[in-house]
């Protein structure tokens, strides 16, 4: 009963983590409703009044306003698809080894339980496997050679190249974001990665588990817009090390019509700050 209640109290505490409270809901300094019209566009993708959201998309008319299917511009969710663990495979004799390792890092007690001691809650990227699950909105900027994804959990980027590039089959420093090429496949824009840092966890929210991968790791993406506001995306994980076969998780993102993305970051200070006085007094029961 005390494991429970401590970790429905850190998940509490999470919702008012450093990036809440450093972000608050401000714009320039100003306190501001969100849902509240103002000058210009409206900020922070997960702060949207979902009314407000339902009246922006039907004023833009998402369902029959014309739109290029290999334009992906725009900011899609407010939040991103969790990874679907139903689809899980079975894991090799390496993976379990790999999971139990990391368990134990990050304090979970098993395979279908969040962990204690997420690495968000100090700052590290989440990565691509986690921002896929997890970014609190993100945007597609797109540029003759390369496509920018944004998130605006973190704050943060990648860049997937599309200039014809082939993708390196040993790319020469391991990244949370990856190493990422890009082509067309009629209508549906498909992402190859691979060269991830093993810091870059597959996993979702901090409520969900976390799962290993290894060096190896390959990912497919696949994005088609269904129509002007729909956006479906599919995501595979390949990595026979550790998965016995490949993963995917698929399902359909919104576009937020005249939404931008926020500036949310960790930021260290006031991460460290905020787990000395909430978290871990919180999690030790003192």
């Amino acid at each position: 009963m005390r494991n429970f209640v401590i970790l429905g109290v850190s998940f509490a505490l999470l919702a008012f983590s450093p990036f809440a409270l450093a972000q608050g809901n401000r714009t320039g300094g100003l306190e501001v409703d969100p849902s509240t019209p103002g000058p210009g566009w409206k900020t922070c993708p997960r702060c949207q009044n979902a009314a407000r959201v339902a009246d922006d998309r039907k004023k833009a008319a998402v369902d029959t306003h014309p739109f290029d299917p290999h334009d992906l511009s725009g900011v899609w969710g407010n939040n991103g698809l969790p990874w679907d663990l139903k689809a899980r495979p079975p894991l090799t004799p390496e993976g379990q080894r790999l999971l139990a390792t990391l368990m134990k890092e990050v304090n979970q007690a098993n395979e279908t339980s969040p962990p204690l001691n997420d690495p968000l809650i100090i700052c590290d990227p989440l990565g691509n496997m986690r921002s896929f699950g997890y970014n609190y909105g993100m945007e597609f900027v797109q540029t003759p050679s390369r496509v920018f994804q944004f998130f605006e959990w973190g704050h943060t980027w990648r860049t997937i190249w599309t200039d014809g590039r082939k993708l390196p089959a040993d790319p020469p420093v391991e990244r949370f974001y990856g190493y990422n090429v890009g082509r067309w496949e009629g209508d549906t824009f498909v992402i190859e990665s691979n060269g991830y840092d093993l810091r870059a966890l597959i996993g979702s929210d901090a409520t969900r588990p976390l799962f290993p991968h290894s060096s190896a790791m390959k990912v497919e993406e696949r994005y088609k817009r269904l129509n002007y506001g729909r956006l479906q995306a599919t995501i595979t994980i390949i990595d026979p090390q550790v998965y016995t076969k490949p993963w995917t998780t698929t399902g359909t993102i919104e576009l937020l019509p005249n939404v931008e993305i926020w500036e949310y970051m960790c930021v260290p200070s006031e991460s460290n700050e905020f787990n000395n006085r909430l978290i871990r007094p919180a999690v030790s029961g003192k």
